[in-house]
């Protein structure tokens, strides 16, 4: 799928559909929030989301006291009901509308996260893209969740890649070391079961010496 129709999907998708009607909606991303925590990162940390919609992981982080939050989503109707959500909060927020392949970093992070983004990457020039950016861009630590190879095959309608741990851990091998790895049975709005594969890799420093 063309980066434009599949920004069209997800417009479409945003603006029809309430967090009770899609799938990955998380009353608490636990599991995320388990692996951030676990970094011990300053509050000041560059944090991104990558594909984070209207997702409530920046809610929390805000909670937590995090200072440097950023969001990127390809739909912007996505960001926008997230920005309705936190109302004055948001403007604590950088939110960023980009397909992940055509985003342009103004420069590193200390985190990057993504929970359900990279799967939808299904070319080997768009996972290359990823990994190339994510070499270039991340500074500190990773956490990555994909569809597990007992998960779903699509999701929203579209194919997605389904991933091990240790073909996950196999992309980012190059400039990451793993740090933990996870599966998570994900129960949707629907009362369904989502089999995921989580990840959490820190950036490989001496390469960059």
């Amino acid at each position: 799928m063309q980066e434009e129709s599949r920004k069209e999907h997800w417009e479409h998708v945003y603006q029809t559909k309430g967090p009770e009607q899609v799938s990955w909606t998380q009353p608490v991303p636990q599991t995320s929030l388990n692996f951030i925590r676990g970094f011990n990162l300053p509050k000041n940390a560059r944090i991104i989301d990558i594909g984070g919609g209207d997702s409530l992981l920046v809610d929390f982080l805000l909670l937590d006291g995090y200072t440097d939050i950023t969001v990127l989503d390809i739909s912007e109707s996505a960001l926008e009901k997230a920005k309705a959500r936190l109302g004055e909060k948001h403007l604590l927020v950088t939110w960023i509308v980009s397909d992940i392949t055509q985003f342009q970093p103004d420069g590193q992070f200390d985190l990057w996260h993504d929970r359900a983004a990279f799967h939808f990457l299904t070319t080997p020039k768009q996972i290359g893209t990823y990994l190339g950016l994510a070499e270039k861009t991340v500074s500190g630590f990773m956490v990555i969740g994909t569809f597990s190879e007992s998960g779903p095959e699509k999701c929203s309608g579209l194919p997605i890649k389904q991933y091990s741990e240790e073909h996950l851990t196999e992309q980012f091998s190059n400039r990451f070391t793993k740090l933990n790895c996870i599966n998570e049975i994900h129960t949707t709005p629907f009362k369904t079961t989502q089999s995921f594969s989580f990840c959490s890799f820190e950036k490989n420093r001496h390469l960059d010496t």
